[in-house]
């Protein structure tokens, strides 16, 4: 199900997990056939992972297999655009559906077969009646729907409306078939559901060869049994479905009947997960399209930089439950950070840069510096680092009048650059407006490598950059998207008054050292003392970088200072 180098970690007990178990214990199947259905009308998010991670994960550690279906049943909202982005997100994830990716549409002759054997036994006919007024029949949770006065039409007559439904003879909307099952049920699901509309759209894989198209309800267990499917593994929203599931496939010929297994889906705070609010924030053009680096999309998620072995991680974490939760994005936020902490080399850049002249150091000398790649992991290795007589260092990492406990640079204090020297503030440049421009620094030549001869000890260790040999940048500091915890809650009826403004901040001219030039669009950094960042998959090109922030070292949201 996966490729041997990314390894599936969704193995933790559940209550799922527990059911497959059983099942293959007590014979009922010989192994298990999961899928993954979704509509190909929007790009996925992180709540999709979940579900991937799931059945993809259960298929690979039962040594069963899972399908990739898409759900194409509805053409006026779905595009080959939104199907090539899921393949490839699944795939990138890492998960692989082999020889087994299938279609709704695939199934529409046998969907329209098995319709008119639920007509010609009496279990479903043609209504005529408008979308108002079957919505108006349907009733309330308190009070049960009224019969339509079509519902006793003979089984002749459905059988012909529905061929001349399926000829194109009628208008959308003028007819429509819905199963006879029960007006009074209190699941309003049972009470005659519609299965069968009508829209006169081609599709983008059938053309026009249909102007009917089946609903989701009725179009998926079938699409299940058809396939062979053991277990279908959907979100509680379902649960109340399951009964019109199972009463389908029982009145069918199907070659089996798959078991519907409803989990909680993933609800993540300082976000949006509707499909409907993350359109609307890309059409309003309140991010930069599906992939914003500030999206819940696995493409937004991707072009941050969060690894696939980051996002399984996270949805270990989490787990599989019956109930609904909130899960806090620094969970989210710690994945990615524990996992490149691990894996991603080290670097040098200064974000906000102040120069800094070393007097003394030889006019034109260049030195390289052998820095570590990873300080924990010594087979990553090592690079070279130039210096010279003018570096660069953040501008954070200067206080002209030090407050207590910096023991960065300030005026008459030692600080080692890290690799380097140890270097002292003598003096300062300002401009007219009073600004420090300029920092003016002897350095000790015996502390070649950072160590004083003498012994004497430095508390403060800065990065720094070479001025001669810096790599220009932009640099993109990322941040959620949305400032409070549930956008567009109970005391906010429109999630978009809590935008973070705060969400983006953009940093030009940052100087990077000179290895990162030829850093990759799937490359990962840790920035020392910085975070984590990668070079845009969109916007970064050779002599014109961008990186943006995935992560900083820790969580700084609860800190007090957002």
């Amino acid at each position: 199900m996966t490729t041997e180098e990314t390894p599936i970690v969704e193995k933790a007990a559940n209550f799922i997990r527990n059911i497959v178990t059983d099942d293959l214990k007590s014979g009922k199947h010989e192994t298990i056939v999961t899928r993954f259905p979704p509509e190909p009308n929007g790009y996925l998010h992180i709540g999709h992972a979940k579900s991937i991670c799931l059945n993809f994960g259960l298929a690979r550690d039962f040594g069963g297999r899972c399908h990739l279906r898409f759900d194409d049943t509805n053409p006026t909202k779905e595009d080959i655009e939104y199907e090539d982005s899921i393949k490839e997100n699944v795939k990138w994830l890492g998960f692989d559906w082999g020889q087994h990716m299938y279609y709704a549409s695939d199934y529409f002759e046998k969907f329209y077969n098995y319709a008119v054997l639920l007509i010609e036994k009496g279990l479903a006919y043609v209504d005529s009646s408008s979308a108002d007024e079957i919505r108006a029949m349907r009733g309330t949770l308190s009070e049960p729907g009224k019969e339509s006065p079509y519902r006793n039409r003979s089984v002749a007559e459905n059988v012909d409306l529905f061929a001349r439904m399926r000829a194109g003879e009628f208008e959308d909307g003028s007819q429509v078939v819905r199963l006879k099952i029960d007006m009074a049920s209190p699941n309003i699901n049972l009470r005659d559901p519609v299965i069968y509309r009508i829209k006169k759209v081609d599709h983008h894989r059938t053309g026009d060869a249909w102007c009917i198209y089946p609903m989701y309800d009725y179009a998926h267990c079938i699409s299940d049994a058809i396939e062979g499917i053991t277990h279908s593994i959907c979100t509680l929203e379902f649960e109340d479905h399951r009964p019109l599931y199972d009463w389908v496939l029982d009145q069918l010929p199907v070659p089996c009947h798959p078991r519907q297994i409803e989990f909680a889906r993933l609800n993540l705070n300082y976000t949006v997960m509707s499909k409907r609010k993350l359109l609307e924030l890309v059409q309003e053009k309140l991010v930069d399209g599906w992939d914003d680096p500030r999206m819940p999309t696995l493409v937004g998620i991707r072009r941050r930089g969060f690894t696939p072995e980051s996002i399984r991680a996270f949805c270990e974490t989490i787990g599989v439950g019956k109930s609904d939760s909130l899960i806090d994005m620094s969970i989210l936020e710690d994945a990615v950070r524990e996992d490149l902490n691990l894996r991603a080399p080290r670097a040098m850049a200064v974000l906000r840069p102040l120069k800094v002249v070393i007097d003394g150091y030889p006019e034109g000398q260049t030195e390289e510096f052998e820095a570590a790649n990873h300080p924990n992991n010594p087979d990553m290795g090592s690079r070279m680092v130039p210096f010279g007589k003018t570096v660069y260092i953040e501008r954070d990492d200067f206080q002209e009048e030090p407050a207590k406990g910096f023991f960065r640079m300030a005026p008459g204090k030692e600080v080692r650059l890290r690799y380097a020297y140890i270097v002292k503030c003598e003096s300062v440049v300002k401009d007219e407006n009073g600004e420090v421009i300029e920092v003016r620094c002897s350095y000790d030549p015996g502390s070649r490598g950072g160590s004083a001869p003498d012994g004497r000890k430095i508390k403060g260790t800065i990065h720094w950059v070479s001025a001669e040999h810096a790599v220009n940048a932009e640099v993109r500091l990322y941040d959620r998207l949305f400032s409070t915890p549930n956008p567009g809650g109970k005391n906010e009826p429109d999630y978009r008054t809590s935008i973070n403004p705060n969400s983006i901040e953009v940093l030009t001219d940052c100087k990077l050292e000179p290895s990162l030039a030829s850093a990759t669009q799937e490359d990962r950094f840790q920035f020392e003392r910085l975070g984590y960042f990668c070079p845009d998959m969109k916007d970064s090109r050779a002599g014109a970088l961008v990186f943006n922030r995935t992560a900083t070292l820790r969580d700084s949201w609860n800190d007090g200072k957002k």
